[in-house]
């Protein structure tokens, strides 16, 4: 495995805690599967596993409460199987329908930056035969061009992400100082068994800013 650091900033974030069913409420910080998401965005292939080792906060956590216009309906998985298999099936979902419409608030972050340390895993059992080093260089040279596969973004799609690869740890700022219990946290999904994923929690203790992070969870 090979570390690596990516600098993560945005204006707002969303990290939704799963027990807040109607209106969203952000965790404190970026939860290990949406920091995942984020290194995956710049780099992913079937050969490659991150594994999230460490989150760094780099500004006080602050909140706002947003209030947003949403949709109540969801396409359903039925009619999506039905127009791929070239069914006249109607996917579309009509926002400017009064009985879509609803808002919901959402407790945020802002003025969010993190620092992200990665290890990523080159698999054994790859068909690809090329070695380790050119993953590792792969991911490098996307990082650092800003290109990616998908926008990455801060728990929500609306929220983009500005990403900067670290390459020098010592010319870094220091964490913020502050130590906190931030109680159970979702650390990803284990997909042991593909056909019924089960959510990962641990107990995320913050302390002088950062956040240390075992390897269970997101085991496909």
């Amino acid at each position: 495995m090979k570390r690596f650091c990516l600098e993560v900033t945005g204006e707002f974030a969303c990290f939704t805690r799963p027990e807040m069913k109607v209106e969203r409420v952000s965790y404190d910080v970026i939860t290990p599967s949406a920091a995942r998401a984020v290194f995956e965005s710049i780099f992913w292939k079937p050969s490659v596993k991150w594994h999230v080792r460490r989150i760094e906060v780099l500004t006080p956590i602050r909140w706002v409460n947003l209030r947003r216009n949403e949709v109540k309906s969801k396409v359903s998985v039925s009619s999506v199987v039905s127009a791929m298999q070239g069914g006249d099936a109607d996917i579309g979902i009509y926002a400017d329908e009064p009985d879509e419409r609803v808002q919901r608030a959402a407790l945020l972050l802002r003025d969010v930056a993190y620092r992200l340390h990665a290890d990523m895993e080159v698999r054994a059992d790859r068909s690809d035969p090329a070695p380790q080093a050119k993953f590792h260089a792969m991911f490098e040279r996307r990082a650092l061009a800003g290109q990616c596969v998908n926008q990455p973004y801060l728990g929500c799609r609306e929220f983009a992400a500005r990403v900067r690869l670290v390459t020098d740890m010592a010319s870094e700022p220091a964490p913020i100082a502050d130590s906190r219990d931030l109680g159970w946290m979702l650390h990803d999904m284990d997909f042991a068994n593909p056909a019924d994923p089960q959510p990962v929690f641990f107990r995320a203790q913050m302390q002088r800013g950062a956040i240390d992070v075992d390897g269970r969870g997101n085991t496909r």
